[in-house]
């Protein structure tokens, strides 16, 4: 007898459902990011209208971003997300450092980041546990519930990507109608507005904007493992971003609304100070517990969608080849275990902080060159037929384009050190590309072609 499958749901040996790819984008964005750069933002900016221009202008880059690369996705449909995309249109070195980058600085260092988090926002009420051992405990659990099957993977990654968007959806209501406004910060436009947003100091706020929409791409990593990715892809990228970028105007607008700036500006925990202006201190712990309810499914996104990059670098590369393993279900178990081995080195030693100091600049020369990628395939497959053409092009790649340069240019002006060395790990990406290619070939019938493609 035939069973069929229900639509949105995940089978053990099939593929993920469009909800689940969703579920990991919206997951992978909102992590640590909007909960505690609205303090340092208030430091420069005192205006509310301009605080919630950045967070629109960030999400607009994302979303310029996420239609891009359902073009990439559709035309390119193989799992890895910026190492699939830079490998087949520039060349196989390319791909192998971005994939480097976003195994090492994109997954590993902020799924310890939000772990740690977690554990700090848990461990007033779990006193028995020291915060690093909840965090250790956290990758370990969602690390044994990855190496499964993708069912059960995917629905325990919708299950706690829903408590993150009920969570933040309840919040905001319930300090809208049970708080006592105390808005000391205009949210209309005033005089001076407009120079403040094409400032220096609107650039530097955007570079931890940019940073907190992080994400936005996550389905692009699971492309080969989706229900008709030509298809799907496309709103599931752009569904997620806009549902990322309403929720952030609502945080920010009611941490705004409920709280004085002077309660705010240069506070990290500006969702604990917010809930204690709505509830009193007792609520301000229930919120603590709520923001590492919150996490739970960051990690869990990020110990999703990171190992896949693992897995593709393992299929392309022989002296790599053990990333590629999988289990009986086709889960990546290898890459699943050493991401999560690695966020454990991590969490152990703190050392991932000196990395998330020029993550952003790392992280934002990926995507460059990902979405400046699509004039160079559109110029090559010119006259054919595609799976999926994104809407107003040239528009969205020149945005994203524009406003990521921006940043990235004044990072390397005003913060040289963290730009040189975000170069430096681009550089030591190359020469470990070279070493691994010595003597090793790549497997055959793996890529997108069939092969690398000659240069």
């Amino acid at each position: 007898m035939m069973v069929r499958k229900r639509s949105g749901t995940d089978t053990a040996a099939g593929r993920f459902s469009p909800r689940t790819a969703l579920a990991t984008v919206i997951a992978n964005m909102i992590g640590t990011g909007v909960f505690t750069s609205l303090g340092f933002q208030l430091l420069d900016i005192q205006s509310g209208f301009v605080i919630l221009a950045l967070w629109f202008v960030g999400g607009v880059s994302a979303l310029c971003g996420a239609l891009t690369y359902a073009e990439l996705g559709a035309a390119l449909p193989r799992s890895g997300g910026e190492y699939n995309f830079l490998t087949e249109i520039y060349h196989p070195c390319a791909g192998f450092v971005s994939g480097w980058v976003s195994a090492t600085i994109g997954f590993a260092a902020p799924t310890a980041l939000a772990a740690m988090t977690f554990g700090a926002y848990l461990s007033p009420v779990v006193e028995v546990l020291p915060p690093t051992w909840l965090a250790a405990a956290l990758v370990v659990a969602l690390c044994a519930v990855h190496t499964t099957t993708r069912r059960l993977s995917g629905g325990a990654q919708r299950a706690l990507t829903y408590l993150k968007v009920a969570l933040i959806a309840g919040f905001c209501v319930l300090a809208w109608t049970l708080g006592d406004a105390q808005p000391n910060i205009r949210f209309l436009p005033r005089p001076g507005d407009g120079t403040l947003v094409f400032s220096g100091v609107f650039a530097v706020a955007l570079i931890y904007v940019n940073y907190a929409y992080t994400g936005w791409n996550a389905a692009t990593y699971l492309i080969g493992e989706m229900e008709d990715p030509r298809r799907t892809l496309a709103g599931v990228l752009i569904l997620g971003t806009i549902a990322v970028l309403a929720l952030y105007l609502a945080l920010n607008f009611t941490f705004l609304y409920v709280a004085p700036v002077e309660a705010l500006a240069g506070e990290l925990e500006v969702g604990y100070i917010a809930a204690r202006f709505v509830f009193g201190e007792s609520g301000a712990a229930i919120m603590g517990v709520a923001l590492a309810l919150l996490l739970i499914s960051t990690v869990s996104a990020m110990t999703l969608a990171g190992p896949r990059v693992l897995q593709v670098i393992g299929q392309d590369f022989h002296i790599l080849r053990v990333l590629g393993r999988e289990n009986a279900h086709g889960v990546p178990i290898v890459a699943v275990l050493f991401q999560s081995a690695l966020a454990l080195a991590f969490i152990a030693t703190a050392s991932f902080e000196s990395i998330l100091v020029f993550a952003g600049f790392t992280l934002g020369l990926n995507t460059f060159f990902t979405v400046a990628g699509v004039f160079v395939l559109r110029w090559r497959r010119r006259g054919e037929a595609a799976a999926w053409r994104m809407p107003l092009f040239p528009l969205p790649p020149l945005v994203f384009l524009a406003l990521t340069g921006w940043t990235l240019a004044y990072i390397l002006v005003q913060r040289p050190i963290e730009g040189l060395a975000g170069l430096a790990i681009v550089a030591v990406g190359v020469v470990f590309y070279a070493v691994s290619r010595r003597g090793s070939k790549p497997a055959s019938g793996n890529t997108a072609r069939g092969q690398f493609p000659m240069r």
